[in-house]
């Protein structure tokens, strides 16, 4: 398989991750959808990352549809997700939360980097989703007294939860008060420190323009 993008990307890093933990080997081809939008576009026309080829040469797209794809392979009693109910469903929402979380991120890094002029309003409509979300997020770890967010393994849940925090820690670090958001603090810390995340790392690279 060969997994495109860098991994100071929360979307590429949260496929790493789960790739390395599910021990599939992989090629990876560190390419910037702005410096290499030209390599990436015969394997996605929207220029996106991440990009996971498989062995029979089809790209997939899309953290969520890639994950979907390595969860099969993985099987039902490996999966870092529930395969049904109630687990599955919350599993699924914190998911969605840190994906979005981490989109609003990455527009912001956007908006300062390529528009001379940024738009005062929304800059705080993001600021006001991302803390939103995180506040929701902490009440939601809150509510959970076991070592990760679905039990005693870890899960996508924390994966993405983990990259988005991370991503905006580095980018931009008057979003996240660990005084005020104690839980996720704790919980990154201890991702982090796990030797798939250690494996899977980068500086944040600012995109050029």
């Amino acid at each position: 398989m060969i997994l495109i993008g860098q991994y100071d990307s929360p979307f590429v890093r949260r496929v790493a991750i789960a790739l390395v933990l599910y021990g599939f080997p992989y090629e990876h081809r560190p390419w910037s959808t702005f410096g290499d939008a030209a390599r990436i576009a015969p394997f996605n026309p929207l220029r996106r990352v991440p990009v996971l080829v498989v062995e029979d040469g089809e790209p997939l797209i899309e953290s969520a549809a890639i994950l979907d794809y390595l969860d099969e392979l993985a099987g039902p009693e490996r999966a870092l997700i529930a395969r049904g109910g109630p687990a599955r469903r919350q599993a699924l929402k914190v998911c969605a939360l840190a994906s979005g979380l981490a989109d609003k991120a990455v527009i912001l890094v956007y908006e300062r980097v390529l528009h001379e002029r940024s738009s005062t309003v929304w800059i705080e409509r993001c600021h006001t989703q991302i803390q939103a979300v995180v506040d929701a997020l902490e009440a939601d770890r809150r509510s959970m007294p076991n070592a990760y967010w679905s039990g005693e393994r870890i899960g996508h849940a924390d994966i993405a939860v983990a990259c988005a925090l991370r991503f905006l820690r580095e980018a931009h670090p008057e979003c996240f008060d660990a005084a005020r958001w104690p839980q996720l603090a704790r919980h990154c810390a201890q991702c982090e420190a796990l030797e798939a995340f250690r494996a899977v790392t980068q500086p944040l690279l600012p995109p050029a323009r």
